[in-house]
């Protein structure tokens, strides 16, 4: 979905949309799934990265300017632990129970026009 909104400073106010939000690229060049005792499920990602293109647009009193950008993402860990109930009372349901995700480099790049 697009993202529209407004930041306020102390020069005024700033309205913002960000759209047509693609994921371009992702890379997951370590990920391991296990089995943990007692019904669960171990996901760990590493060294992970993902690429987005997108629109933009800003607004102010003074000026307005948009144009395309991109980011990339990189350097991105994710520990996550789901729960899997055994209770045969009904489909087999899973719960996200703990999720850790930290990312090392974020690079924006805005290409404008005015």
């Amino acid at each position: 979905p697009d993202l529209t909104g407004h930041e306020k400073f102390a020069l005024g106010n700033v309205k913002y949309n960000i759209s047509r939000i693609h994921v371009t690229a992702v890379e997951l060049p370590s990920a391991s799934i296990s089995l943990l005792p007692g019904s669960g499920i171990k996901l760990v990602i590493g060294n992970a990265s993902l690429t987005i293109d997108m629109n933009w647009n800003i607004r102010t009193w003074m000026f307005k300017d948009s144009g395309r950008g991109t980011v990339h993402i990189s350097k991105v860990f994710v520990t996550a632990i789901f729960s899997t109930p055994l209770d045969n009372a009904g489909p087999m349901s899973i719960a996200l129970t703990s999720c850790q995700t930290t990312s090392g480099d974020i690079d924006i790049k805005l290409n404008g026009k005015t």
